[in-house]
């Protein structure tokens, strides 16, 4: 299956061209360093290009203060990850080993130089991808998480971690390796914590807090008027995010949960064109997010957009759940659909202990050596189902009609009835949850039976709820919630709302195809649509 970037250590190394180095040293200045020196801690922003001209730099244990990695940074390599692109900061510290001497360019100009000189970007960002690659790959983080198998406020942060492709390490609860990691930081109590560096406890522990501490919480001039802003960033609004960036707009993504939406909890996609072994849907839209920053467009999370309106400068006034508000000058409606709640006594108590709406290797972990259930009759529960195989002692997918044809694609309701370890149950719902503190086990029912299934982990992948309350009625939308857009808004194209500046693509809009191809697309062609509208507002 193919990954979110190549791998590190089967990449032929391509330095830096003489003439991009040349290009370099127009806009940079030479640093020297003496032996020992810190040259980027844990927690400090990626400012700077940092190319070494001699000398070696090292990656250091966030905990031990020695050298992490057997290889070291030398001559005619660079410093730094994907988290450049959209100004983040360095996860693992870096130290010198000897007297180095580097030449050091400021991030904006240097972002500039890389769209100027495509080769060089081409270089610059296969190398940051696959170091990001390998930092999740190999669990080289300053970022700990102790206690995701018993806190639920921790696996919030794991699966946002997960999802955005963000490298950390988790610890059980009462392991010799938390146990560790909570002296190192003094912790007063044995408890679940995340950590961030050898004495950081982030509290309280929100993914706020995680992106914050890593740069991911972008500050946002007030006074900045965006051309776009795109809220939502599954693979409609990446795609979006892609060709605005590309076609020259000043835009701005919104995301309160993580990069891909709901294509990112799925753990393998096998009908994308283009990725025949399949990809996850996490890689496959930060594949699309490095796209977007690199054309200068901008992400800032995990952020909610609670409210719009217009203001007397007609502009598009977006306010942000702590009260920020950004303005643009177009609005696109990329929010998705969410998994639909089901009506259960103690849903909500035990979703995180046991209840979960993503498929992926970080809820794995939790259906090993137990039956794991999964409801939904849709593709995403299909790929859930294969997926969970590999891990849980057997899987049981619950299918409210009697056929999955109708709502499936046909190569995976084939593998789902051949697989052995998994048994589908069709007219069949959930009737009642069981368990103390973490899910234990369920009662479904059909027509012919009632029984109870012992399970810790239970998956709803079931109805799709629009996310578009916050559009606050500037644009309609069905009974339903799902935005009406093209002939029926009386507008002049499919994407278009029944408001002249604001569109709509992906699962929100009524009528659309629920695939990611699809979403993708509608992503890619409504910017020529937006484009327009900027510039005929702006010659207004």
């Amino acid at each position: 299956m193919d990954s979110l970037a190549p791998n590190l250590s089967e990449m032929q190394r391509t330095p830096l061209h003489d003439d991009h180095v040349a290009a370099l040293r127009e806009i940079g200045e030479e640093r020297n360093y003496r032996e020992g020196t810190i040259v980027a801690a844990a927690g400090s922003p990626m400012d700077r290009f940092i190319y070494i001209l001699e000398g070696e730099i090292e990656l250091i244990d966030p905990f031990t203060g020695e050298g992490f990695l057997p290889h070291h940074l030398g001559a005619t390599q660079f410093m730094g990850e994907i988290a450049f692109l959209n100004g983040g900061k360095y996860t693992l510290a870096m130290r010198t080993r000897t007297d180095t001497q580097t030449l050091e360019v400021q991030r904006t100009q240097m972002l500039d130089l890389m769209t100027k000189i495509p080769e060089m970007s081409d270089i610059v960002i296969s190398v940051f991808a696959g170091r990001r690659r390998r930092q999740i790959e190999a669990n080289n983080s300053s970022l700990v998480l102790i206690g995701a198998d018993v806190s639920a406020e921790v696996q919030r942060i794991a699966a946002f971690a997960s999802r955005n492709r963000i490298a950390f390490d988790s610890y059980d609860l009462g392991s010799d390796q938390a146990a560790d990691a909570a002296s190192n930081c003094d912790l007063s109590k044995n408890g679940p914590a995340v950590i961030f560096g050898k004495d950081n406890v982030i509290d309280p522990p929100t993914p706020l807090k995680v992106a914050e501490e890593l740069g991911l919480s972008l500050d946002i001039d007030p006074d900045e008027i965006f051309d776009l802003v795109i809220v939502g960033s599954g693979p409609a609004g990446v795609a979006a995010a892609v060709y605005a960036g590309s076609e020259g707009l000043n835009a701005l993504v919104v995301e309160d949960i993580s990069i891909g939406g709901q294509a990112g909890t799925s753990s393998r996609i096998e009908n994308y064109m283009g990725f025949p072994t399949g990809i996850s849907g996490a890689d496959l839209v930060w594949r699309g997010h490095i796209q977007a920053m690199k054309f200068g467009t901008k992400f800032v999370m995990p952020r909610r957009v609670t409210a719009l309106e217009k203001n007397k400068d007609d502009l598009f006034c977006v306010t942000l759940d702590d009260e920020q508000i950004v303005c643009a000058k177009s609005v696109l409606v990329a929010t998705g659909v969410q998994y639909r709640r089901l009506p259960l006594d103690r849903l909500e108590e035990l979703e995180g202990n046991g209840i979960y709406y993503a498929a992926t290797d970080m809820e794995a972990r939790f259906c090993q050596g137990t039956d794991a259930v999964v409801i939904g009759g849709g593709n995403s529960a299909g790929q859930a189902a294969m997926f969970l195989s590999r891990f849980a002692k057997h899987v049981h997918l619950l299918v409210r009609g009697n056929s999955l044809a109708a709502s499936m694609s046909a190569y995976l309701s084939r593998r789902l009835d051949a697989d052995p370890k998994i048994t589908i149950h069709y007219n069949t719902e959930v009737a009642a949850l069981h368990g103390g503190e973490r899910l234990e086990s369920i009662t479904i029912k059909s027509p012919d039976e009632e029984k109870d299934i012992a399970t810790s982990a239970l998956f709803i992948m079931v109805g799709a709820a629009p996310n578009s309350g916050w559009l606050s009625g500037l644009a309609k939308t069905n009974e339903k919630g799902f935005v009406i857009c093209g002939d029926a808004a009386c507008a002049d194209s499919p994407f278009a709302t029944s408001h002249p500046g604001i569109f709509a693509v992906g699962d929100v809009r009524a009528d659309s195809v629920k695939r990611v191809a699809s979403a993708v697309g509608e992503g890619s062609v409504v910017v020529s649509k937006i484009w327009e509208y900027v510039k005929a507002e702006e010659g207004a």
